[in-house]
């Protein structure tokens, strides 16, 4: 389905809302709801129609949501996972959705809890592989040796975090490859606690 601009999805949202209370609206309703023309209305339902989002229906008032706009909803219910995050090297962490996971396979989540891959192999000792997905619980406060999500500038990195004096020191977890721990000073970068780590899972 084709992307929708931020007044459609507005529009959108109301409509679905209304729907779900079983009160379709007009179009001279959402015009008066957001202070548009009717014109300008009936030209960003016709968009909603034309990008697969809404149908029509012979009754009075008769917009309906689209069964593909159904199935992608499906298919984006859940815990979402966001880019990638770096166990080795801090690689950017962009603000892409690569996908959705069911919140009843996972643990430890809260409202904003999302989802992070990994990349590199830094943190095996924590039964932390490259290529398995992290669960992330927002928070900017976290306890010495904890697993956390550090964004550096617009990097982020996946790290046992040690906040000290002026500092904040990155460990790795792999004896093995002898990362040394990484020490970066608040002065020196933009650095950030993003995130705990309340799980880890892998899709086989």
């Amino acid at each position: 389905m084709e992307p929708l601009t931020e007044k459609q999805q507005k529009v959108l949202k109301y409509i679905e809302g209304r729907l779900q209370e079983n009160s379709p609206p007009s179009q001279r309703e959402i015009a008066e709801h957001f202070g548009l023309a009717q014109n300008a209305v009936y030209q960003l339902i016709r968009y909603l129609k034309k990008k697969g989002y809404l149908i029509d229906v012979s009754s009075h008032r008769g917009l309906r949501l689209s069964k593909a706009y159904f199935d992608r909803k499906k298919q984006t219910e859940g815990i979402p996972i966001i880019g990638r995050v770096a166990a080795g090297e801090p690689i950017l962490a962009e603000e892409n959705i690569e996908g959705y996971a069911d919140p009843k396979e996972l643990f430890g989540q809260s409202k904003n809890t999302f989802i992070l891959k990994v990349v590199g192999d830094s943190m095996v000792d924590e039964g932390i592989m490259d290529g398995d997905y992290v669960v992330v619980e927002p928070t900017q406060k976290i306890e010495n040796g904890q697993i956390g999500v550090v964004l550096l500038d617009d990097e982020a990195t996946v790290k046992k975090v040690y906040v000290q004096r002026g500092r904040i020191a990155l460990k790795s977890a792999n004896r093995a490859a002898g990362y040394k721990t990484r020490y970066v000073r608040r002065t020196d970068k933009d650095i950030r606690i993003i995130g705990k780590v309340t799980g880890c899972f892998r899709k086989l």
